[in-house]
């Protein structure tokens, strides 16, 4: 029986209860982290922390423990769970605690709800090997998308219309432009230039993001972070997405039209690559 992190304790995840009064199950009134392991380590816990730190500040939500706790609880739940071979993940989620149902925030003291989990994950490579499909969604969330909330009905509702035309990821459109995905960040190659929407209030910032955008760096590919449109979409030589467990993920078809030549391209497989070799670097077996 796998074992979870709630408030304090240790438990079987089959015996692990939270309040019907839990704020996050009222209003969303939360935030969380996903965070990729690869046999056994973290990858970029730092990253995931540092924007942690953001959404739980930005939120004005302050838990018991610290972020230090945070990675030392993370870090135990793949041990106890048995993760130290193999491809995982760490969920943890914040939310502002149980308390009898306001709209403003409960008294001073309440205690946030903080929950971790960790699990076995298979990474899509086999997609990875032919590209993906996507369809476009427009973007009619709130403006704090850069909080990691866990309210996340538009990002419900755009991976099910994505599931309902029997495609990998939905497209937010916000007045024309390419945002990102329902859970993934959005990149494109125009006459030989990486773009991708600018870190900002409307997207969430992924750590993926930060990794491949570094590695283009590293690879003297030209990046640009300026949006593109969706009039641009039939000129895009390559695009692909990115997020922990998704990785770099090459996308062949937008709204049933091939991206480029209709297959993986170049410059999206040598960030993949890039991004793996970090991912994979003390431990190549898994691949």
């Amino acid at each position: 029986m796998p074992t979870i992190y709630l408030n304090g304790q240790y438990l079987p995840r089959e015996s692990a209860t939270l309040s019907i009064d839990d704020r996050g199950f009222i209003f969303g009134d939360g935030v969380y982290e996903v965070t990729r392991v690869v046999n056994g380590v973290l990858f970029e816990s730092s990253r995931h922390l540092a924007r942690l730190g953001r959404g739980l500040a930005d939120m004005r939500l302050h838990p018991e423990e610290s972020l230090a706790d945070i990675e030392a609880i993370s870090n135990r739940l793949v041990q106890e769970n048995g993760l130290q071979q193999g491809e995982a993940i760490v969920y943890l989620q914040i939310t502002r605690g149980a308390a009898p149902r306001t709209h403003h925030f409960p008294p001073a003291g309440t205690r946030c709800t903080v929950f971790l989990s960790a699990k076995a994950i298979t990474p899509p490579h086999a997609e990875r090997a032919v590209g993906v499909k996507v369809v476009t969604y427009p973007d009619i969330r709130w403006s704090r998308c850069d909080i990691k909330t866990v309210n996340l009905i538009p990002a419900v509702l755009a991976k099910q219309h994505a599931m309902d035309h029997g495609v990998f990821e939905s497209i937010f459109v916000r007045e024309s432009a390419i945002t990102e995905g329902s859970h993934t960040n959005c990149f494109g190659v125009i006459d030989g230039e990486l773009r991708t929407y600018p870190a900002s209030n409307l997207i969430l910032g992924g750590v993926t993001r930060d990794v491949t955008i570094e590695v283009a760096h590293e690879l003297g590919i030209p990046f640009s972070d300026r949006p593109f449109h969706i009039q641009d979409l039939p000129r895009l030589q390559e695009f692909f997405l990115t997020g922990t467990t998704t990785d770099v993920m090459p996308v062949v078809e937008i709204d049933g039209k091939a991206v480029g030549n209709g297959r993986p391209g170049t410059v999206t497989q040598a960030l993949y690559d890039g991004v793996a070799r970090r991912l994979y670097a003390a431990t190549p077996a898994v691949r």
